[in-house]
């Protein structure tokens, strides 16, 4: 037990004496002089109090030599500039079109055969009704005779066969015998004409001959095109829209065509829209009908359509050219203002909003009236002396 205790009282003194230790480093450490930290404060007070009152001084200095050595001002530029007017801001899409007509007519034979000869070439012109080819029917000639012939017979004894019959001679069956065989081969005779006739083939349509399927010599069968007759009297100008463009074109809006190869342009309406949106490009067709009786809207000729996607109304538009931006992002402009009778370029901040080939709507920043700079802007100073070209045209909206 006693040796217990001993160990107990051994541990205890132990911790009491790094208690001690810790407390008398502590005590030997370095000591803060508090009166020296008011000291340092009310120093740095006056120097910052000194150091004012100079710069005070300076600036009183700067603007005294201002007055008594004003600067050179730097010679005017000379600038162009435009009045600030509210026009009218309309935006343009131009999309890729191209010609096509769906009028296309097949000349074909009813019968087949060997044609005797085909009449047209390709890129002929042609009109309803015109012979187009003929095809060789020499066995249903020589049918027709054989019918003709025996036709001519069976006449012959009908005809006697009715004057016996009228004299009470002879059968009443020989009678309607030869009548019906007579009657059977008359429309024998027809049916064979009536084929004959289809050995000419006729231009269904007019237009231009636009492929030749068979030549002379070739055997037709029936129904097989002959030729591939095109009528380019009316055509389709096709063009695929973005489905962003939804709602900002309608059927019956006027939209402008462009053709690079023609250098023409003409103006017509949209005739159908497309029903759906093409999931492989997310578009939609627009169709235009034309008239082409020249001919000079050939099919699969490039287009451009021209339509209006935007349009505002009495807001200020300037040339996006002239609009000018700082490191910052900000954007501006410069304006011309008089001074005493002399014109100062002074920057002015605007915000931007709807933009164009053509320009830029400004939504604020530049009010009507107002001189904004144009040619020059980019040499100019703020606050610097200007002159104002007056061959310039002076206002926005033309």
């Amino acid at each position: 037990m006693t040796q217990l205790y001993s160990t107990i009282n051994k541990s205890i003194m132990k911790k009491i004496g790094i208690i001690i230790l810790a407390i008398s480093l502590y005590a030997c450490g370095p000591q803060v002089d508090l009166n020296s930290i008011e000291s340092k404060r009310a120093t740095l007070k006056e120097k910052k109090a000194a150091a004012k009152k100079l710069k005070d001084e300076i600036a009183q200095l700067e603007e005294e030599i201002l007055v008594l050595d004003p600067p050179k001002e730097k010679a005017p530029i000379n600038v162009n500039a435009i009045q600030v007017d509210p026009s009218v801001f309309t935006r343009y899409v131009d999309v890729q079109a191209s010609v096509t007509t769906d009028d296309i007519s097949y000349a074909s034979s009813e019968t087949g055969g060997r044609l005797n000869s085909v009449r047209v070439k390709e890129g002929q012109y042609v009109k309803r009704g015109q012979l187009i080819a003929t095809v060789d029917m020499q066995t249903l000639d020589n049918q027709i005779s054989e019918i003709q012939t025996s036709l001519d017979l069976a006449t012959t004894v009908y005809d006697r066969q009715k004057r016996l019959w009228e004299q009470e001679i002879g059968s009443e069956l020989q009678y309607i015998q030869a009548k019906s065989n007579k009657e059977r081969l008359e429309k024998s005779l027809v049916t064979a004409q009536s084929q004959l006739s289809k050995r000419n083939v006729y231009a269904p349509i007019s237009g231009v001959v636009e492929r030749e399927f068979m030549k002379t010599g070739e055997m037709s069968a029936p129904g097989a095109p002959i030729v591939q007759i095109l009528n380019t009297q009316m055509v389709t100008i096709k063009a695929d829209i973005p489905e962003t463009y939804l709602g900002k074109i309608k059927r019956g809006d006027m939209v402008d065509i462009h053709f690079p190869a023609l250098g023409k342009t003409m103006s017509r309406k949209v005739t159908a829209l497309g029903r759906t949106i093409d999931p492989a490009n997310r578009t939609f067709e627009i169709e235009i009908e034309t008239a082409n009786r020249n001919g000079e809207l050939k099919p699969n000729l490039l287009a451009e359509v021209k339509f209006k996607d935007l349009e505002l109304k009495d807001v200020v538009v300037v040339p996006v050219d002239y609009v000018l931006e700082e490191v910052s992002g900000k954007n501006y402009v410069y304006i011309a203002k008089e001074d005493n009778g002399v014109y100062r370029a002074v920057k002015a901040y605007v915000d931007l909003g709807e933009s164009s080939e053509e320009g830029i709507v400004i939504e604020n920043g530049l009010v009507a009236g107002q001189l904004m700079i144009t040619k020059g802007s980019r040499n100019v100073a703020a606050n610097g002396m200007i002159i104002i070209d007056s061959s310039e045209e002076t206002t926005t909206n033309g």
